[in-house]
């Protein structure tokens, strides 16, 4: 039973920012049973899917045991993988979430930030998740930590 309720808390299997042209900018998984070649491949599959997708199309879709959400703001899709049971429209809520905090950070999110900081990205995705469960999504308390270490 404890290992179905660990199961069922760790949600967020990937989060994946893409540009434009399907190159990805930042992965983070937490679904450790995937090797590198599978998450490649797997990254593969969902970018083309998502991007060859209209702007009319639903942002939501299937993709082997997952349920892939995603967005884009401004030249970057913001894809997300979860579980089959998972409420989209939470996801779609921490996407926002997420795109909110990196443009407070960076002043207006974009993808040399991301290229140029990957490191304070990853950061601040690992203040807002831990194992694939949101944790915490108060931009001012999500942005401190990483404000303090800039000083």
């Amino acid at each position: 039973q404890r290992e179905r309720e660990r199961e069922r808390r760790m949600t967020i299997k990937f989060i994946l920012l893409v540009n434009k042209q399907g190159q990805t900018r930042l992965a983070k998984y937490t679904d450790e049973f995937l090797s590198v070649d599978e998450r490649t491949m797997l990254e593969g599959e969902i970018v083309r899917k998502c991007l060859s997708r209209t702007e009319k199309q639903c942002s939501i879709i299937q993709h082997r045991n997952y349920k892939v959400i995603y967005r884009r703001y401004a030249s970057l899709f913001f894809l997300v993988g979860v579980d089959e049971e998972e409420n989209e429209l939470a996801i779609m809520e921490f996407i926002h979430c997420v795109v909110e905090t990196m443009d407070r950070y960076f002043g207006n999110v974009c993808e040399l930030d991301i290229m140029f900081h990957i490191e304070k990205a990853h950061f601040l995705l690992d203040e807002m998740l831990l194992n694939g469960s949101i944790l915490d999504t108060n931009r001012s308390n999500i942005l401190s930590p990483l404000q303090m270490l800039d000083k």
